[in-house]
């Protein structure tokens, strides 16, 4: 069984809440019933013994009072009998006879003068005189071939004799069995019922929040003025939701500052650069020769780098904070690779080196074009500028379940040590490098923007080698229709 966000129940946080919550309760109650079991049963037997030892005082002064002669046994038996009709808790056995109470008087010697019950008291005999007695005490008699022991009082006669009255806790064991399986089933019953209330009072909450979550996971990817839902009740998660709320609205007030000052910056520093980037080649084509010829060309080119430089730079800056604009489209990697390898492979061929395309095939993702051509353009002119002649660059480009993987190797000298831990940060760069730091810092911004991610590392048997993973197109789109959902 799944829940709405498509996780198994039995993963979710109601789910575990109430199962803990079911399993406290369960404890307490049943220690609670055991202490009211163990009252009940010792208001039993406190009944039962008072019950006991009144009957046997008035056995002990029948049989005092009355002769010995031959009518003492009847006159005895038949008070005896009268006493077993008010038994507490009194039950009737399987075959109809009295067999819940026996009364037993023993002469001076131990032998048998008097029984009332069932059977001939010789098993019940046996197992009084294996029992270490105390007068005025009540004790537990176990009779054999009896599942039922007896609850027993003993009182001493002046002739030496002895008066026991027995009084079976097959009853008294009924009522507490009738007892337990009675708050069994309503102990099982309560725990269902707290573990379903509790259950679906905490998805209920709990849906909130992970409607709160699905929207703020949604909020940034493409706009940013949308906002979570508010359940429109003063409780913790309306409150959650107002406070996120808040936040975010400063957070596009932010993010919309930052658009407004690139922009700007990019306008400011632009528009300048391109007006004397204009006059140099007009200056150009008007007919400077020589040196001043040179000194133009010159110009232009770090204008021009000037002008990369802010473009990436400002790039960078946005992704950091995630706030790069994207406008997605669907890819075939294949295809892009081919492209930009055809650009770039008569530059590559006349510095002396060699690129070569491994692919499985169309793979499609979905992203922005222009800043995906950016990206491979960077990652191109790092070996460009990095890599001595003879060296041969290898691209790589397959499928796993969920990504596109676009291995680059090459056998170069591979990447410094100096800078292996920090190689995607700005302004990170080998002391003999001629570039400004940026490049890789730009495609991971590119890639991490596109929900992916890049891993550099130096090769084992020499040269560099940059895997990045973009999601692919049916499964980005399939996580965001379950986020919208």
């Amino acid at each position: 069984m799944y829940s709405r966000t498509g996780k198994p129940i039995a993963r979710s946080a109601a789910w575990r809440i109430s199962l803990w919550g079911a399993l406290a309760f369960a404890c307490g109650s049943m220690v609670v019933f055991m202490f009211l079991h163990g009252f009940v049963a010792n208001d039993i037997q406190r009944r039962t013994d008072a019950w006991l030892s009144g009957e046997v005082e008035v056995l002990s002064d029948v049989a005092g009072r009355t002769p010995k002669d031959r009518l003492y046994g009847r006159v005895v038996r038949e008070i005896a009998e009268l006493a077993s009709r008010e038994v507490p808790y009194k039950g009737r056995s399987r075959g109809g006879s009295n067999d819940s109470v026996f009364f037993l008087q023993t002469a001076a010697d131990g032998s048998p003068a008097l029984w009332v019950g069932a059977g001939d008291g010789r098993q019940e005999l046996d197992a009084i005189r294996g029992n270490k007695i105390v007068a005025d005490t009540p004790f537990d008699l176990h009779v054999k071939n009896l599942a039922t022991p007896f609850r027993v009082a003993a009182v001493p006669m002046n002739d030496g004799s002895h008066i026991y009255l027995g009084l079976s806790e097959r009853d008294q064991l009924r009522v507490l069995r009738n007892l337990r399986v009675r708050f069994l089933l309503l102990w099982l019953l309560n725990v269902l019922l707290g573990f379903a209330i509790v259950f679906f009072t905490t998805r209920r909450m709990l849906f909130d929040v992970g409607e709160i979550t699905q929207a703020a996971s949604r909020i940034g990817e493409s706009d940013l003025s949308k906002r979570v839902p508010s359940s429109g009740r003063n409780d913790e998660i309306g409150q959650l939701a107002s406070t996120l709320n808040r936040m975010l609205d400063r957070i596009e007030k932010s993010i919309h500052q930052l658009h407004t000052i690139t922009n700007s910056l990019a306008h400011d520093l632009r528009s300048p650069l391109t007006a004397i980037r204009a006059r140099l080649e007009i200056s150009l084509t008007a007919g400077e020769k020589g040196q001043e010829a040179e000194l133009i060309v010159s110009a232009i080119d770090e204008i021009d780098r000037l002008t990369e430089i802010l473009t990436k730079s400002l790039d960078v800056a946005e992704a950091q904070v995630d706030a790069l604009r994207l406008d997605r489209t669907t890819i075939d990697l294949d295809e892009l690779l081919r492209v930009m390898i055809e650009l770039y492979e008569p530059c590559m061929s006349e510095k002396g080196l060699r690129i070569q395309l491994r692919s499985a095939g169309p793979v499609e993702v979905s992203a922005d074009a222009a800043l995906l051509h950016r990206m491979v353009a960077n990652l191109f002119d790092n070996e460009l500028k990095h890599l001595p002649a003879s060296c041969t660059v290898t691209i790589s480009l397959s499928v796993t379940e969920e990504f596109a993987l676009v291995v680059l190797e090459d056998d170069g000298p591979g990447f410094a040590s100096e800078i292996s831990s920090s190689l995607f940060q700005p302004r990170v760069k080998r002391s003999d490098s001629a570039g400004r730091g940026l490049g890789l810092a730009f495609v991971e911004a590119v890639v991490g923007a596109h929900s992916g991610k890049v891993i550099a590392a130096n090769r084992r048997e020499g040269g560099a080698q940059l895997t990045v993973k973009l999601p692919l197109a049916g499964v980005l789109s399939l996580s965001r229709q379950l986020a919208s959902d």
